[in-house]
């Protein structure tokens, strides 16, 4: 027997108006913007929540959007979805393919956005089936780990009501149909480092008068590499990847400087402060053995939290869930080395559930090689922040029904 939440989420989706979501999902695609620069998107969205009847505010952390339901007494729930793009050129071949070039929605924003529409729309005009206040969060810059945090310092949880639970999904790589739950740590903290090698520069034919950054910066990227390998522990999940060097302008020029741009990601704190101070001392050592005229320059930057699912919160969501979908859709993948800033919205240790939508064509799944092999399958078929990622128009009718259900599940089904 399915419980009241799922009854009525199924209830307030079977009308649900899927070419209208698809026409808003394709525009979205069409016009994606950076972070901090989601203007277009979030007026899109916050006129979706006004007409169904939220209070609807805009600009909230620059140009975040709130949307508030208050519906009678009971639990305060918020809903969320990240609407900006990454720079990335679009390869998709897509008729709605991005039209701004050098920016694509490569990680399927666009899709949570319209996911969330489509729920304050089911939810709004449901309102005589559920009972408690909901808050709906189209939140800015979670590519660079901004945006939580400004939407937190502009007051949300003072301007707005503070939830007893948070929401979360984001789309994923796999077989569409499926919802990935880990009642537990689910993502990855992520942390980026430039490191600036001081050479000397000079002319190429006299290398012997210069201290040479670029091979200093080869060096560093080979060494770096064994921090993972050789100092942290098997039992431990973490990943070093150096993302860019830049260095020099012309051919016959040694250049003065050498820039690397890395991403660590950990999973505990102990060992990203682990991993940091690596990196500073590899950095150290290898200048010095280099000559060079003075110690690199180490800035840690960005950073994102690691998330962490309160355990019965995403277990009754994922129960939700596998009544509304089926028996064999919920997963548990255990947590991926991803990164996200959801988590900052939990300030205080509110509780929370985020959890994955598969949503890979099945036409590309099925021409995936691999066979039964799930990871070969996943290593082959577009990621998130691929030029390739397009997730399947199939899932936007299940995506909003997991928020739906999610939302009933933590409010007062009447």
């Amino acid at each position: 027997m399915t419980s009241p939440a799922a009854r009525t989420a199924l209830d307030l989706t079977d009308g649900l108006p899927v070419p209208a979501l698809e026409d808003f999902y394709r525009d979205l695609h069409r016009h994606p913007e950076l972070s901090l620069h989601e203007h277009r998107t979030a007026a899109a969205f916050a006129e979706r929540l006004r007409k169904a009847g939220y209070e609807t505010t805009e600009g909230v952390g620059g140009t975040g959007v709130v949307g508030v339901l208050r519906n009678g007494d009971g639990p305060t729930v918020l809903l969320r979805a990240d609407m900006d793009a990454l720079p990335v050129q679009e390869e998709t071949g897509l008729p709605y393919a991005s039209e701004t070039p050098g920016v694509m929605h490569a990680c399927g924003h666009d899709l949570h956005v319209t996911w969330l529409a489509g729920a304050a729309e089911a939810l709004g005009a449901g309102r005589d089936t559920w009972s408690g206040t909901l808050v709906l969060v189209g939140q800015p810059a979670e590519e660079t780990g901004q945006g939580a945090a400004r939407m937190l310092a502009d007051g949300l949880y003072e301007r707005f009501p503070r939830p007893d639970v948070l929401l979360a999904q984001h789309a994923a790589p796999g077989p569409a149909g499926l919802y990935a739950h880990s009642p537990g740590l689910i993502m990855s903290a992520s942390t980026d480092i430039d490191i600036v090698v001081h050479g000397r520069g000079g002319h190429g034919s006299r290398p012997e008068a210069t201290v040479d950054p670029v091979v200093t910066a080869a060096y560093l990227v080979t060494r770096l590499q064994t921090v993972v390998a050789r100092e942290i522990a098997a039992r431990e999940s973490a990943v070093l990847t150096v993302g860019r060097i830049e260095a020099g302008t012309r051919h016959n020029i040694i250049p003065s400087e050498a820039l690397l741009a890395l991403n660590v990601r950990t999973q505990s704190e102990e060992v990203r402060e682990r991993m940091i101070a690596a990196v500073r001392r590899v950095a150290a050592g290898e200048c010095l053995a280099a000559g060079c005229p003075r110690e690199p320059d180490v800035t840690v930057g960005n950073s994102f939290p690691v998330t962490v699912n309160d355990p019965e919160t995403d277990r009754c969501i994922a129960a939700v869930h596998g009544e509304v979908f089926g028996a064999g859709t919920i997963l548990d993948p255990g947590p991926a080395m991803g990164s996200e800033d959801f988590s900052r919205l939990a300030e205080g240790g509110l509780p929370y559930s985020y959890w994955f939508v598969t949503s890979t064509p099945a036409e590309v799944w099925n021409a995936a090689p691999g066979g039964d092999d799930l990871l070969r399958r996943l290593e082959a078929v577009p990621s998130n922040h691929s030029p390739h990622f397009a997730p399947d128009l199939s899932t936007i009718a299940p995506g909003v029904r997991t928020l739906v259900s999610g939302a009933l599940a933590s409010l007062t089904v009447r």
